[in-house]
């Protein structure tokens, strides 16, 4: 499974979670009447994330169509880059823009006819999730922990191993990074990512690998993501996840490869999403402070 090769709002999941929140109450209710309305907000729902998922598989393939230079794109984006508040296509115009030299004739028409068409396909996105915010207005008292994607984590590592959230409250911190066999930067830096984790192990942390390609237990493509990280010396856990789950479901929405994020133990996210590979000493560096902090802050809490 591929998934889009850029940012995406995450604001789609936090609806659908709220959603489930919703659910869960209603259902201790035995009047009818908010039975048949529970069920009449879900098929809603469900028929919002299905157009969206299109939507987002319509970019998807302008992205494949012309893998090689939105990949050199998307090589070009900062490395401490997070989730652009406008229009996204704006963002990627901007990204061309400041390095249009790098380019020759033929590709900025494939990237500007690309823009035009993302564009589009942006605001069909922007007015639903807009609609989604409306009709989500009411849950918005919900407890704000229940928006993060890994409170109910559940996945398998490439040998077949069970993992649950426990991953994550065993650690200080969680390095996830989500990445595909087929994009080059992701596997660039796959042996910096072996020895972070390395590094963090003895403070407490550790670096997870999610492979999208590998989604649903997919043995081929789990075969090989592991013969990629082998080649590359990288012994750090890999996880195969339900394209389904909450946390799936975040992974289909980056839209940027690689992306890293942090994790504490309570499953929460911390900070913004790092996107890009960390195997240059700037970035290497900025996501070790931020890991140091996670962990500081962890040892706080325990301290209290």
């Amino acid at each position: 499974m591929k998934t889009k090769k850029t940012f995406i709002s995450i604001f789609t999941l936090c609806i659908a979670l709220s959603l489930t929140a919703c659910n869960e109450k209603t259902a201790a209710d035995t009047e009818k009447p908010q039975d048949t309305q529970t069920e009449s907000g879900t098929g809603a729902a469900d028929a919002s994330s299905s157009l969206l998922n299109d939507l987002y598989q319509q970019e998807n393939q302008l992205f494949a169509d012309h893998e090689d230079v939105w990949n050199k794109v998307f090589g070009m984006m900062s490395k401490d880059t997070t989730d652009p508040d406008g229009n996204y296509a704006d963002f990627l115009s901007d990204t061309i823009e400041a390095n249009k030299a790098s380019f020759t004739d033929d590709e900025l028409k494939i990237l500007t006819d690309d823009i035009g068409t993302i564009r589009k396909i942006e605001e069909q996105i922007a007015e639903i999730e807009k609609k989604n915010t409306s009709s989500g207005d009411t849950d918005q008292n919900n407890n704000s922990e229940a928006a993060s994607p890994f409170k109910n984590f559940s996945g398998q590592d490439f040998d077949g191993n069970s993992v649950n959230e426990s991953l994550f409250s065993g650690n200080s911190v969680t390095v996830i990074n989500f990445w595909f066999s087929g994009c080059k930067p992701c596997v660039a830096e796959l042996s910096t990512l072996d020895e972070l984790n390395n590094a963090i192990s003895p403070m407490g942390g550790e670096v997870v690998g999610i492979n999208t390609d590998t989604f649903d237990g997919n043995e081929a493509a789990m075969k090989e993501a592991a013969a990629i990280l082998e080649s590359q010396g990288a012994t750090y856990r890999n996880l195969s996840i339900d394209s389904a789950s909450d946390a799936g479901k975040y992974a289909s929405g980056i839209m940027a490869f690689p992306t890293t994020i942090l994790v504490d133990r309570n499953g929460n996210i911390v900070g913004e999403p790092l996107l890009g590979g960390i195997d240059n000493p700037d970035s290497y560096d900025a996501l070790m402070k931020q890991i140091q902090s996670v962990i500081d802050a962890d040892n706080g809490e325990k301290q209290d």
